[in-house]
């Protein structure tokens, strides 16, 4: 579990600079330059996600259980696991309307993620791991719609091409994981 945590507080420490230090990053990357803070954010971030994965890993053999979730929470999970998949994408398709609407969907797909999760495992690793990502999606969103209201950034509208294309890739992406990788490298099967 040790390393499960240390990897959290690297991981999610590197990905809260801009929720607790904005200020200190533009000066730091200004000083360093943005390939050097680049570089460095990316090692760390490495090396949390590694510790994350080894942690999680080894807190999987021997798990503390503290709940037993109902089967029912299981469909409930994929369902919003499928909304978590399409909301990472629209962060990324240009012109979509799930991005003009909301802002910021992959942070709002992170915190679909871990609400899923945690709604269908109830072991303490589980928790640990995301109810942490669920706590830095929630601060990390009040901090971006901060940032966006004192900067006046304005999003464009959607298109009902781009919309599709998202909820297409999305969903494709839910299906490979779901139905293959989530079983692969996770050992759990996701849905089936």
């Amino acid at each position: 579990m040790n390393y499960l945590l240390l990897g959290l507080v690297i991981f999610l420490g590197v990905h809260s600079v801009r929720i607790v230090a904005d200020d200190w990053r533009t000066r730091t990357v200004a000083r360093i330059g943005p390939l050097p803070w680049k570089g460095l954010y990316c090692v760390l971030s490495m090396l949390g996600l590694g510790l994350i994965v080894w942690g999680f890993g080894l807190a999987r053999q021997q798990p503390i259980q503290l709940w037993s979730p109902p089967v029912a929470l299981r469909h409930l999970a994929s369902l919003l696991t499928l909304g978590a998949f399409i909301l990472l994408v629209a962060a990324y398709v240009p012109s979509n309307h799930i991005k003009a609407r909301l802002h910021h969907p992959m942070v709002l797909g992170v915190k679909t993620w871990a609400v899923a999760h945690l709604l269908a495992n109830g072991n303490l690793a589980h928790v640990a791991l995301f109810g942490s990502f669920l706590a830095w999606g929630v601060l990390d969103f009040i901090a971006a719609r901060r940032r966006d209201r004192a900067a006046g950034t304005h999003y464009p509208s959607g298109t009902a091409r781009a919309t599709g294309i998202t909820v297409i890739l999305g969903t494709a992406a839910w299906m490979v994981v779901a139905l293959w990788l989530h079983g692969l490298l996770i050992g759990v099967r996701a849905v089936g």
